[in-house]
């Protein structure tokens, strides 16, 4: 394993109650001691039910709080149900994920995605932004030519900075237990950082303890955006150390 920094991304998505807070305890504790000499970022985002007490738990132990969504307009309005940057960053989240292909599913347009990274961005969050193409596009041979649209809308006047981490996650490998094949995605990811100079570009699809030792070996992934096995302490711990063993 190379001495570069590393994410691991905690995706919740709709999971958890107060009592799921009491799995951290697990994962701060490896934290601690495993992360000595070890570039980490260990990163937990919640539903944003969770954010607010979370955070409160996590505020001794270098781990950080992110949400998974947010409101495209940076002020308060009549947005029942919606929650923006600024109230998130209020609870506690310093990160926040735009474009997970989960929301692009239920209706994200590229342009609307735009404006939330805006948004996240002047509210002081740092943003999880997520591409990745369909089974059908990856069929059809075009990934490359959707990756660059969703980059290039989703990015649009926005200047590329240390305040931004890149998440391939190709659509038909989540929740599916199938990742991409090494040399396509060693090419895949490439070819995003040749796009967005000096960029991190984390991968995420149904990402397991079954798998990282086969993803470890990619030697350009900076990390992993991790669903399903990131509520279980002991899978997430189990992906953590199998990446530095």
């Amino acid at each position: 394993m190379t001495n570069k920094y590393m994410y691991f991304i905690a995706n919740w998505k709709m999971f958890g109650g107060l009592n799921s807070l009491n799995s951290l305890h697990k994962v701060m504790k490896f934290f601690k001691t495993f992360n000595k000499n070890k570039l980490i970022k260990i990163i937990y985002c919640p539903p944003s039910t969770l954010i607010r007490p979370m955070s409160k738990k996590l505020k001794k132990s270098n781990i950080e709080v992110g949400a998974q969504n947010c409101h495209q307009q940076s002020s308060y309005g009549a947005f029942t149900g919606s929650v923006n940057s600024a109230m998130l960053k209020n609870v506690g989240a310093r990160y926040v994920i735009i474009g997970h292909s989960e929301n692009r599913q239920s209706g994200e347009t590229n342009k609307l995605i735009n404006l939330k990274i805006k948004s996240a961005l002047k509210a002081g969050l740092k943003v999880i932004f997520c591409i990745g193409e369909t089974s059908i596009e990856k069929r059809k041979k075009i990934t490359k030519q959707v990756l660059v649209k969703q980059v290039k809308l989703g990015l649009h006047k926005i200047k590329y900075n240390k305040n931004l981490v890149i998440a391939y996650e190709p659509v038909w490998s989540i929740g599916t237990g199938m990742i991409p094949k090494s040399k396509e995605l060693f090419e895949t990811i490439d070819f995003v950082k040749k796009k967005i100079k000096n960029c991190k570009v984390l991968y995420g699809g149904s990402v397991s303890p079954k798998n990282i030792n086969e993803l470890k070996l990619i030697k350009n992934i900076d990390g992993y955006l991790i669903g399903g096995a990131s509520q279980d302490p002991k899978k997430f711990i189990d992906i953590i150390k199998k990446t530095y063993s």
